[in-house]
């Protein structure tokens, strides 16, 4: 898989088009984009949070849960998402739905959409239904912890999927995640590499989620590595489109010489592309996204978006019902297992890649 194959070349495009005022110019758009990715577990050695990704997204309003998957094996899990409105626990669920059917497991899927006390209900009632087990991507990570205390208390195992729980005293089985941590040292390259190695930076941040703190320490580990780059701003967006919007448009109002935007997902990264757009300096403040979701991956194609780093939400979900299954079959079952990412740029959406 390419990581950063011609960026160079690329970073020179941007480079002039910073110069100019101007986005440098369109790239085709593929139908699709096939990623072939190693699934990377990790032993006992690897530390839980060192774990996932927060999709942003709206909330949406309350909805009952969705019909269970069902099987002839009697075991019904639990699941409780961040959200069900962003493709990224779309994708997520679906690997959850895939690798339950094969193992004739039934699944209660709801989604907290950003809702800390309604995540707490959901799980509050998966205990009382004493289902065998429950998933749960948190929507807040050190909240969560109360709940997850209860389930440990009714003997219920807990695995986590994208998002870890950073509560103390309490036991999750499995988390499942991808290398945020990697992944925000891949988003800081590529914007190393766009502006050419100098500029003036801003992080629109969502520090409530496990996952997003993985990979904004890896992107400021790696850009702390390079003197003439400056992190300007660090303000939060929690993930969202209109958030991530007005804090964009606060950053640029106090930096207007600002050269580059890492957002910690891709709500945040076209949240702040709209405010960039809206202050005329497109092709002169460089993004940087996390997700990949099709409206950012249109976004580098057409040369708005620099680049994204991509995530495998399926193989996610696949993992971490494996993991249910090993621990069930009482198998040994590493506490953290985490799924490589890579980088997602023009490259990748030109007709000949």
């Amino acid at each position: 898989m390419r990581i950063l194959r011609r960026m160079r070349s690329r970073s020179r495009g941007w480079q002039a088009g910073r110069s100019a005022g101007t986005a440098f110019p369109l790239g085709a758009v593929v139908a699709g984009l096939g990623l072939a990715l190693a699934l990377a577990a990790c032993g006992g050695g690897e530390q839980q949070s060192r774990g996932a990704e927060a999709a942003g997204g709206g909330s949406a309003a309350a909805e009952p849960a969705s019909a269970p998957s069902r099987g002839g094996g009697g075991v019904v899990l639990g699941v409780s998402l961040l959200t069900r409105t962003h493709p990224f626990y779309q994708e997520l669920e679906a690997g959850l739905r895939e690798a339950a059917a094969r193992h004739g497991y039934e699944l209660v899927v709801q989604a907290g959409e950003f809702d800390v006390a309604r995540q707490k209900s959901q799980l509050e009632d998966f205990i009382v239904r004493r289902v065998n087990a429950i998933i749960v991507s948190p929507c807040d990570s050190k909240s969560i912890g109360t709940s997850i205390e209860a389930a440990n208390q009714a003997g219920i195992p807990v695995f986590t999927a994208d998002i870890a729980v950073l509560a103390e005293g309490v036991e999750v089985v499995c988390h499942v995640a991808s290398d945020n941590f990697a992944g925000g040292r891949l988003a800081a390259e590529a914007m190393i590499d766009g502006l050419g190695g100098r500029g003036k930076i801003a992080i629109i941040d969502h520090p409530e989620v496990e996952s997003v703190i993985q990979r904004v320490a890896g992107f400021e580990e790696r850009i702390a590595q390079q003197p003439e780059i400056r992190v300007a701003a660090k303000l939060p967006g929690r993930g969202s489109k209109d958030i991530a919007f007005r804090t964009a448009e606060d950053i640029l109002q106090s930096h207007p010489d600002l050269d580059g935007i890492f957002g910690i997902n891709d709500d945040t990264a076209l949240g702040a592309l709209a405010a960039v757009e809206k202050a005329g300096k497109l092709g002169r403040v460089l993004i940087v996204g996390f997700d990949a979701v099709p409206e950012a991956r249109r976004a580098i194609a057409e040369g708005r978006i620099f680049a994204d780093v991509v995530q495998q939400p399926l193989v996610i979900g696949r993992t971490t019902v494996e993991a249910v299954a090993d621990y069930m079959a009482g198998k040994a079952v590493p506490p953290t297992i985490l799924i490589p990412c890579a980088l997602f740029t023009r490259d990748d959406a030109a007709p000949d890649s």
